[in-house]
């Protein structure tokens, strides 16, 4: 991966985002009906959490533009879609059928392994030198006088 993918792949994170905090926010009984059943529809709850997703389509977007917000936002979206993905397991009987609470727990972990990876790859990426000539330079060794010297 490479820092012109990592960004395109932000951007996308941050429209998906956006797009699916603006869906909660502004149909929140649709939202209920097609991919949130969980019982009891609660249009309020699902108002306030769409305020977390617009919020984070905001962080990836400015973390697709500064490369030092990108290894956090992706940590913390990943801790954040495995611990959903818990609580989809934890009730996965109570979806409006099987397939649905599986479904949502299956997809909702696969985001989780999805944004550790890219996780990790924001974190090896800088920005102007690609992955593989970086891999075949070694980084210089420090001598006992380098260290010293404050070099």
């Amino acid at each position: 991966m490479n820092e012109r993918r990592l960004r395109t792949i932000l951007l996308v994170a941050a429209l998906y985002h956006l797009l699916l905090g603006g869906f909660m926010a502004l149909f929140p009984g649709e939202f209920y009906d097609s991919l949130g059943k969980f019982p009891p529809r609660n249009d309020h709850y699902i108002k306030d959490v769409s305020t977390f997703y617009i919020a984070l389509g905001i962080v990836f977007y400015v973390s697709a533009r500064r490369r030092s917000w990108r290894t956090p936002v992706l940590v913390f979206t990943a801790i954040e879609y495995a611990l959903h993905a818990l609580n989809h397991l934890v009730d996965v009987g109570d979806a409006a059928g099987d397939f649905t609470g599986w479904f949502d727990f299956f997809s909702i972990a696969l985001l989780a392994l999805i944004f550790a990876a890219l996780a990790s790859f924001a974190w090896r990426v800088h920005p102007d030198e690609p992955e593989a000539e970086r891999a075949r330079e070694p980084e210089p060794e420090r001598t006992d006088e380098s260290l010293h010297s404050g070099s």
